[in-house]
């Protein structure tokens, strides 16, 4: 249990880019290892595969727009899910590289709302790119999977943000941050031709976004405010209440103390007023001396 233990730790204190990464690596291996059990007992489920559990019917995007009408939710979902190990490695620590620089500049929530914004925008560029590009047209119906669209998001945006920022990278030193931005391009323009074309042009779509998304936001508009207001939204809804704290009433002696030196204060002016009385009548030396004393006091 220390491991588990240790495990939600990291993630409560962890920041935006660990949680994706705890959710990346979780939807990935803990279906696979369910799955896998599951073979060893002869349980076979005809619509999974156990390399890409929950990815080929479910919760992949499909190329074909019909399927959107009865899973919607595989605009975001697909984002969220990998093919095999080397593809979730590498996202994992593009993410991280990606993350981390554009938190220098930005928000998490800001970071967050990229993530799932361009997610749906890189997925919605992909199946019309299958149903309209002469290219992929003719070639049936595909799947896809990944966060590639949205860590590019994530990179181009920083990079278009702040394009002379110095990166120092193994074995090759220090370079700027758009160098590296523009090379992932390059590649995702050469290889959209050549092979996994819906994926590349998926990879297209997500750089495309993170440069609207900070060419809007030096406008003066942040499209990610919504997902941070629904974000909001979401988490205060679960939040536990806050518990009203036992308040300690003291008695105010000062009502009391105030009745009390009311009447007093009643008294001392009746007996003022009587000596003045007297006064008036039968003049000063008609006064006792307790009466002469008293006066004196109240004068004071």
């Amino acid at each position: 249990m220390g491991i588990i233990d240790d495990l939600k730790m990291e993630y409560r204190i962890g920041g935006i880019v660990q949680k994706l990464i705890y959710w990346n690596v979780g939807l990935f291996a803990i279906p696979m290892v369910v799955f896998s059990i599951l073979a060893l007992f002869g349980v076979q489920v005809p619509f999974l595969r156990w390399d890409m559990p929950f990815t080929v019917d479910w919760l992949s995007l499909s190329s074909d727009p019909v399927n959107l009408l009865w899973k919607p939710w595989s605009l975001i979902t697909y984002a969220f899910l990998h093919a095999g190990f080397m593809h979730i490695l590498f996202n994992m620590l593009m993410l991280v590289f990606a993350g981390r620089l554009f938190l220098t500049f930005f928000t998490q929530k800001q970071l967050f709302g990229v993530y799932l914004l361009s997610a749906i925008f890189a997925g919605l560029v992909y199946i019309l790119s299958y149903n309209t590009l002469p290219m992929l047209a003719g070639s049936g119906v595909s799947k896809m999977v990944g966060a590639s669209a949205a860590i590019m998001a994530i990179l181009i945006a920083t990079a278009v943000y702040s394009p002379q920022y110095e990166v120092r990278l193994l074995l090759i030193g220090t370079v700027k941050l758009w160098h590296i931005a523009i090379v992932f391009v390059l590649l995702d323009l050469i290889y959209a031709s050549v092979e996994n074309s819906g994926g590349h042009l998926a990879h297209l779509a997500g750089s495309l976004f993170g440069f609207l998304y900070v060419k809007m936001l030096q406008n003066g508009t942040d499209l990610t405010k919504g997902v941070s207001a629904a974000l909001d939204f979401f988490t205060n809804l679960f939040k536990p209440g806050k518990k009203t704290p036992f308040r300690e009433v003291h008695r105010n002696p000062t009502p009391n103390q105030r009745a009390t030196a009311k009447p007093q204060k009643d008294i001392t002016q009746k007996q003022i007023d009587d000596i003045l009385d007297k006064i008036s009548k039968s003049g000063y030396d008609s006064l006792t001396k307790e009466e002469k004393e008293f006066l004196f006091k109240v004068g004071k």
